[in-house]
């Protein structure tokens, strides 16, 4: 007598083994200038797993993740499996440092139990930090913009050119 054999279920984690990552995007605030430094930081580092960076809130994002709550992607790090998965918070920077050569081992460390209590801190004192850039009065104001003529280069760090003066005719002082 045949026994049938069924193919397995598939698991919430929709079956991993059978369906690997094979891209991620990482939704970020490009007016956060730690966000930018990162996502920067991100492109440079060697990829196990393709990252594609895209401006969290933006009309690009509506329209790939019509699903999603964008303007909670504008307040915490957002990840979306090319599958569908989605990552929030310690545990997007956990598959986001999961995909990167190099930071793989860490990744793993950080999936444990006592990992995610580091992971999550490490969250919250990034989130910490970015909120009080957002509400600081003073020199600065908030986080450097790049709509308000901010640019960042790895190299030099922020560099200011008024967008009134894309034509090189900026009065002084």
């Amino acid at each position: 007598m045949k026994t049938a054999i069924t193919a397995p279920r598939a698991t919430a984690d929709r079956d991993a083994v059978r369906v690997p990552v094979r891209r991620l995007t990482v939704l970020h605030d490009p007016g956060c200038s730690l966000c930018a430094f990162l996502s920067d930081w991100l492109r440079r580092q060697p990829q196990l797993v393709p990252l594609e960076m895209v401006p969290a809130g933006s009309p690009e994002a509506a329209r790939r993740f019509p699903g999603l709550d964008h303007r909670a992607t504008l307040d915490e790090i957002t990840v979306v499996g090319d599958a569908g998965q989605v990552y929030r918070s310690a545990a997007a920077w956990i598959v986001v440092l999961w995909a990167l050569r190099e930071h793989r081992p860490l990744a793993h460390r950080l999936s444990t139990p006592a990992g995610a209590r580091l992971a999550k801190g490490a969250v919250l004192a990034a989130a910490k930090w970015r909120g009080s850039q957002q509400h600081r009065g003073g020199w600065g104001g908030s986080g450097y913009r790049r709509a308000d003529g901010w640019a960042y280069d790895p190299a030099r760090g922020w560099a200011h050119t008024s967008p009134a003066c894309d034509d090189g005719s900026c009065p002084t002082g």
